[in-house]
């Protein structure tokens, strides 16, 4: 029965379709660079990322609402909200479907994480495809920071580097 069940499992993977950034500073100012995964599974979707380039420490790390990231990801809108939440943190129940938490560089400026969430998703009004991923100069406080930006943007800063989510079919 576990081979079975494995094999299904291994079938079902071959043939998902998954989601990838590049992500990049279009200005060129702050080197930042890297890649995302956005892999479908049962229980939500893993985040699965390599960005390099950043200042030691947490950085916001968001979906935003548009998919244009020209002139210096300023185009890519405000958070991914379709359903007019506050920014919370990413295990917080009411909050931006694209507020993701922090990524945390290390002091060589490499942020390499893995985590699952359950609010993104492929489909639906939670679709991430053809949004924005934008990684911000300061830690997000997860809307408990009290400044007056804190239930909106987690008060991050500027955006270092940014990217449109696209689609991998895996065959």
């Amino acid at each position: 029965m576990f081979k079975i069940a494995l094999c299904a499992a291994i079938l079902a993977i071959a043939y998902a379709e998954d989601g990838i950034v590049y992500l990049m500073d279009p200005t060129g100012k702050s080197g930042v660079t890297g890649t995302v995964r956005f892999l479908k599974l049962p229980s939500g979707i893993n985040v699965i990322g390599d960005i390099r380039g950043l200042t030691p420490g947490k950085h916001g790390f968001h979906i935003h609402q548009e998919g244009n990231i020209q002139p210096s990801c300023l185009a890519a809108g405000g958070h991914f909200n379709p359903f007019n939440k506050q920014h919370g943190g990413p295990d917080d129940a009411d909050r931006h479907v694209g507020d993701l938490g922090n990524i945390e560089a290390d002091q060589n400026g490499v942020a390499v994480f893995d985590f699952l969430d359950n609010k993104i998703s492929f489909d639906g009004p939670t679709n991430m495809i053809g949004r924005s991923v934008v990684v911000h100069e300061k830690v997000d406080d997860l809307g408990k920071g009290g400044h007056p930006d804190s239930l909106k943007t987690g008060n991050a800063g500027g955006r270092l580097a940014c990217g449109v989510v696209g689609v991998v079919t895996v065959k």
